[in-house]
């Protein structure tokens, strides 16, 4: 049992809270916005660390923390997260945010309208106001010390844990309209998450050596798509989307809906009861089933023999001799057609039939087949060449066509979330 003594009503004191009926102004329309109202702290005077005494909440008689590095002896403003305090500067957040600016523009309850005198031991008994945030205390924490950081937000490498920070960053920058911060955690976030074929790359590179490298018995850089989907969803940030539905959709539906642990591509997610809504449900089912028919369409048209460059023959005297390769033209047409057809025998075994790695990944498959015949080793590198430059094609016709195939409309980012109808 706990046998920290309850404070009696003569160690009591009292912090002034606005309160928001005696504000003709209303709040920003936010999904939970801060809280403001008379409300009494109290402080149990036989239990002191330094100037600091323990505070407890005057409703539930639970036990305020202030938080080790955000509670400033000289702030102006009182948040409470929680069960966790922080003293902050009212200026600082003005200065970042529009919904706290509007709020500290409207009047201020005086002490003679009822709210009693504020005093704080160690301090020189100046009136402190309060606001109630309806947020995690981890989140505000993450929030107030990336405004206070000279050098900004000190962002990670993308993975799970540094996710947890920026997305409660992002959430409540969209929250309380902090414009500056909601697009740096934007723009970090999209290095994982990127809207461009270069940057993709870029990210699988990672991704593959974490795996490698760091995760050789299983485990993911990066954090379950469906909490980036669901995460996209409620900051309104749509760049964010085509990626994380082509992450998703490279695994199986049992992968998706029926995951274990004993899986290679198991991911938990966080928090564990987060579910796709049924219209991203219906997104991922139809871009799935265009990935498959995309990896079907590659392999049809590598076997087409399309990339073989027709033979010229250059005349000396009476004789006819055939061009280099290097030339850019087919040494061996017959022979690179043959190529070609167990090339696609190979694609179709691997992908299509064996269902072996990348099967549901058609930028993989695309990488992959370009890189069959390879112009390192091929006798005939014209061929060798031009079907890369045919993969590369393909893979750049893939990227654009990854928003269609989602049914994910193109719309500015921060304008209101336009209405897809599906099937």
């Amino acid at each position: 049992m706990d046998d920290t003594p309850t404070p009696s009503s003569s160690q009591c004191k009292h912090v002034l809270l606005w309160d928001p009926r005696q504000h003709s102004s209303p709040l920003p329309s936010l999904s939970a916005p801060p809280t403001t109202k008379f409300t009494p702290f109290h402080y149990d005077e036989g239990h002191l660390s330094g100037d600091d005494l323990v505070r407890y909440d005057s409703a539930t008689g639970i036990k305020l923390i202030p938080h080790p590095d955000l509670w400033f002896e000289d702030g102006s403003l009182i948040c409470q997260a929680e069960n966790t305090l922080f003293r902050v500067h009212r200026s600082m957040l003005a200065r970042h945010s529009v919904c706290f600016q509007n709020m500290f523009s409207m009047p201020q309850t005086t002490v003679g309208s009822g709210g009693p005198e504020v005093t704080f031991k160690g301090t020189d008994g100046e009136r402190t106001p309060v606001i109630f945030l309806h947020d995690t205390a981890e989140d505000v924490g993450n929030l107030f010390t990336a405004l206070y950081d000279i050098d900004g937000p000190n962002f990670g490498n993308n993975d799970q844990d540094d996710f947890r920070m920026v997305s409660g960053i992002l959430r409540l920058s969209t929250k309380y309209i902090m414009d500056a911060l909601r697009d740096k955690a934007l723009a970090h976030l999209s290095i994982a998450w990127p809207s461009t074929l270069k940057a993709w790359d870029v990210r699988e590179d990672l991704a593959r050596s974490f795996e490698i490298d760091i995760a050789p018995n299983g485990g993911h850089l990066y954090p379950h798509p469906i909490t980036i989907i669901n995460l996209a969803r409620e900051v309104n940030a749509p760049s964010l989307l085509p990626a994380a539905f082509y992450e998703l959709s490279r695994c199986s539906f049992t992968q998706i809906f029926e995951p274990t642990e004993d899986d290679a591509a198991f991911r938990p997610l966080s928090p564990p009861l987060s579910l796709l809504s049924i219209q991203d449900v219906q997104r991922l089912c139809l871009g799935k089933e265009a990935g498959q028919h995309t990896i079907t369409s590659l392999i049809t048209a590598m076997g087409n023999s399309q990339y073989i460059r027709p033979t010229q023959l250059t005349t000396h005297g009476n004789s006819h001799v055939r061009k280099s390769s290097s030339g850019g033209v087919c040494v061996s047409a017959a022979a690179c057609r043959k190529d070609f057809s167990e090339l696609v025998d190979l694609a179709t075994q691997h992908y299509l039939f064996d269902r072996e790695r990348g099967y549901c990944d058609p930028l993989y498959v695309a990488e992959e087949l370009g890189q069959l015949k390879s112009a390192e080793f091929s006798e005939c590198k014209a061929c060798a060449r031009s079907l890369e430059v045919w993969a590369a094609r393909e893979r750049e016709k893939i990227w654009k066509s990854i928003p269609t195939w989602f049914r994910l409309e193109p719309f500015a980012e921060g304008s209101p979330k336009p209405g897809v109808t599906l099937i």
